[in-house]
């Protein structure tokens, strides 16, 4: 099924698992501290991955779309918890290059807001977890 991603034990370590997306073969683990061999990114920093990722992909492509002098994007995210530990937050922290005008950067972060991972984990997932034989 096109977009589906397999997550399985790859044998090599306490929690290590191998992360077959399409094509790309990667390694996830959790940190020393967790009791993994940090062999790979945690769960937490390929949630960040994909909205970092989506977020400079979204906001390349409408730079494109308006001719702006966009010349690169960097975003640094951050992971934590808020409202006493009951809910996550991620953090981040978007650096534009380029000579744009502060209408244009104001403009560039609302954009930023509606990257599809973005709207996706601002919202209420559905999730549905099936056991198969």
């Amino acid at each position: 099924m096109s977009g589906t991603v397999v997550v399985r034990e790859n044998g090599q370590g306490r929690y290590q698992q191998e992360v077959i997306a399409g094509q790309h073969r990667l390694i996830a683990d959790e940190p020393a501290s967790m009791g993994g061999s940090d062999a790979g990114p945690a769960p937490f920093d390929f949630v960040m991955a994909g909205l970092g990722a989506c977020t400079s992909m979204t906001l390349r492509m409408y730079a494109e779309r308006k001719e702006l002098a966009l010349r690169r994007v960097n975003v640094e995210l951050s992971h934590h918890k808020v409202d006493g530990a009951l809910r996550d937050c991620i953090e981040r922290r978007i650096t534009l290059e380029g000579d744009l005008t502060p209408e244009q950067r104001q403009r560039l972060l609302e954009i930023a807001n509606k990257c599809p991972v973005h709207r996706a984990l601002s919202q209420s997932f559905q999730l549905d977890c099936k056991l198969v034989d």
